[in-house]
């Protein structure tokens, strides 16, 4: 069954006015559209178009919760607990399109088994679910990945080897030297504490808690002086000067503009600064910590909303429970490459059950054959899916049913539509389970 299904942008101050709009080709509401939502999350599931196909129901979470095997499939939909355990019918993804104006809040999710104790014990303590101060609203953990769609899609993600993080403090050594007021005790203060066992979790643990304790402190003194070496970098820039860290200045100088005086402006010098080029990805497992600074993207993520936040952010920090989820672990940026499982059909394989990205893509010379036919593509479900169109269009069609699935429209696909069948010209974004 293929089911037409809709959602109003999430106006996220964040967002950008125009760019999911110019994506799915319609007018601007003048707001700020931060996110698309995709899916059966509580917080905002997705509209059913023609509610009489599904028999009444208006969102596709009414529809999964009174019909999950209808909706699922019998794998995913048997009724195997309650509402609040993992084990429950559920969508485990959800599929957004994304578009950052300015920057997110620095982050990391938790593991399965930490979200679950930590929503028990929250519940146990009696904290409401929306509360301000909760960390675990769900007890699922919230792998996520980037699709970059605009030209870049810039990011912070993962910690740094130290043997960086201290080349750039380097250069900003040099910029103090180089100042008419040197104050070179704001940058000793970070450097100590690089020189432990543990130096990540301790630069952390001690910008978060002395950072927001107000505008007095080593932290706000070392926030301060990075942020005023950053803007005399942007003037020596300008005349011509050679730096060998000119992304991560700016970096700090955006941010400063965005979240002043926040500590997360020196813990993002900690983190990789990657530009994601259009058509690549990034994975972000629990534990990563990461922030989105601007671009459009489709992302996919494990249907939860469990965030611990770390900073660029005047919401709850919990830093106890932070530094327990964070991966101090310096790796390498973790693109996901595709599996190209056919021409022009691409597939995004985390190491995950929740979730699978597959990217459908034709152009109009693939149809340059004698008979002068569509571009076909095909991919087989193994679990239900969901579909978005960001340009052209295609007709679509599976075992027992077809669609006409035009830019801007999507549609929820039940598994036993079996082996899809795409013919047209543009790009679809499908997210499945593996």
């Amino acid at each position: 069954m293929f089911v037409g299904i809709t959602n109003s942008p999430r106006d996220y101050a964040w967002g950008s006015t125009t760019a999911i709009a110019g994506l799915l080709g319609y007018a601007p509401s003048g707001k700020p559209e931060a996110e698309l939502w995709l899916g059966a999350h509580p917080g905002s599931p997705s509209v059913i178009t023609d509610p009489a196909q599904v028999g009444g129901h208006t969102t596709l979470l009414d529809w999964i919760t009174a019909s999950p095997e209808a909706a699922l499939g019998a794998p995913l939909g048997a009724p195997l607990g309650a509402p609040a355990s993992p084990a429950a019918p559920r969508l485990s993804f959800l599929l957004k399109i994304l578009a950052a104006q300015s920057p997110l809040s620095l982050q990391a999710h938790p593991t399965s088994e930490r979200a679950r104790t930590g929503f028990v014990l929250e519940n146990a303590a009696g904290i409401p679910t929306d509360a301000a101060d909760r960390n675990y609203r769900d007890p699922f953990h919230k792998p996520e990945l980037i699709f970059a769609l605009s030209e870049t899609f810039e990011v912070l993600c993962g910690f740094r080897e130290l043997r960086e993080i201290r080349g750039i403090l380097g250069e900003f050594r040099a910029l103090d030297v180089a100042s008419d007021n040197p104050q070179p005790g704001a940058l000793d203060a970070l450097e100590r504490r690089l020189l432990g066992d543990d130096a990540l979790r301790d630069c952390v643990d001690w910008l978060l808690r002395d950072g927001r304790g107000g505008d007095s402190g080593e932290v706000a003194w070392l926030v301060e002086r990075v942020v005023a070496l950053a803007e005399s970098a942007a003037e020596l820039a300008a005349d011509g000067a050679i730096l060998d860290y000119p992304l991560e200045l700016a970096t700090v100088r955006d941010l400063a503009r965005a979240y002043p005086g926040d500590p997360g402006i020196v813990i993002s010098l900690l983190t990789n600064r990657v530009s994601l080029k259009r058509g690549e990805v990034l994975y972000l497992p629990a534990g990563n910590i990461h922030a989105y600074l601007s671009g459009l993207g489709v992302e996919l993520m494990a249907s939860s909303d469990n965030v611990l936040r770390g900073g660029l952010s005047p919401k709850h920090i919990d830093v106890d429970e932070l530094l327990e989820v964070l991966d101090f672990t310096p790796l390498p940026v973790p693109y996901l490459p595709p599996v190209v499982s056919s021409p022009g059909v691409s597939e995004y394989h985390p190491d995950v059950d929740d979730f699978v990205l597959v990217h459908i893509a034709a152009e109009a010379a693939a149809a340059s054959g004698a008979d002068g036919g569509v571009p076909m593509r095909q991919f087989t479900l193994t679990g239900p899916a969901i579909a978005i169109c960001t340009a052209g269009g295609f007709l679509v069609a599976g075992a027992g049913a077809s669609v006409a699935l035009k830019r801007g429209e999507s549609v929820y696909i039940t598994p036993d539509e079996g082996t899809l069948t795409f013919a047209g010209v543009g790009d679809v974004f499908l997210a499945t389970t593996p």
